[in-house]
């Protein structure tokens, strides 16, 4: 299905998972699969049974080193998680979830949806990257959901949600919606200046001053040209600090 959000399994452990992963997304017409440091490698035979004829998804898996660069290509990603992350990002039942990829994919927007590996689920710099996170509903005394039922439980969402007719959507003539290869190497150029600048000090909370400042750019919806034009302030502030300041 044109437009239909890649699925992204972020460290997956088991085989068996990944395989019944793409049985789910065959059911409901998905076929991006993207693997970010499996554990046991890929690819892995212990996914095939679980796919039940899915195969040509497993065959046309991709693997990738990062998340980020997992997502590079992506406008728009959704992270899914069970616990509160002290984040500020827009929280989603997985109907709405399903409906907001359904219009972005409309708009022409490159979507995808993170889940976590079946350990410990997504990690808080994993979930720093995404626009929004989704949470599915669960008896609050067992709420771990095994991570190819997430992805079914979401493919169906998906796949009822493009049943419906798309809204008419005001086309932005400006600039397209940034990708996130355009996101992180702007938030990468931010920091470097920060660093530089002494702002991202003392080094023991520069780790946590780097993920809130993330999920403040996470947040803007920022477009393409709004990613040059950011990169431009930077380097001109940087420059200018270099130069110096003549005073009488």
């Amino acid at each position: 299905m044109s437009n239909a959000p890649a699925i992204i399994l972020v460290v997956p452990q088991m085989g068996e998972n990944i395989g019944a992963a793409a049985r789910a997304m065959s059911n409901f017409a998905l076929t991006d699969l993207r693997l970010v440091r499996p554990r046991d490698g890929w690819p892995n035979p212990d996914a095939v049974p679980m796919a039940a004829g899915a195969t040509g998804i497993l065959d046309n898996a991709k693997v990738f080193r990062t998340t980020e660069d997992a997502i590079a290509d992506l406008n728009y990603v959704v992270a899914t998680t069970a616990r509160q992350r002290g984040m500020i990002k827009p929280v989603l039942p997985p109907r709405g979830t399903a409906e907001d990829l359904w219009t972005r994919s409309g708009e022409g927007q490159k979507t995808g949806i993170l889940f976590g590996g079946e350990r410990s689920g997504l990690a808080n710099e994993d979930v720093a990257l995404a626009d929004a996170v989704v949470t599915i509903p669960t008896n609050p005394g067992f709420s771990s959901i095994n991570i190819a039922q997430a992805v079914l439980l979401l493919g169906y969402e998906w796949f009822v949600a493009t049943g419906r007719d798309l809204p008419e959507q005001p086309v932005d003539d400006r600039s397209r919606p940034a990708t996130k290869e355009e996101l992180v190497g702007f938030m990468e150029h931010m920091e470097s200046a920060l660093d530089a600048a002494g702002f991202l000090f003392p080094p023991a909370k520069r780790p946590s001053m780097v993920l809130n400042l993330r999920n403040m750019w996470q947040r803007a919806d920022l477009r393409e040209q709004d990613i040059r034009t950011l990169r431009g302030i930077i380097v001109a502030l940087s420059s200018y600090k270099t130069r110096g300041v003549k005073t009488d």
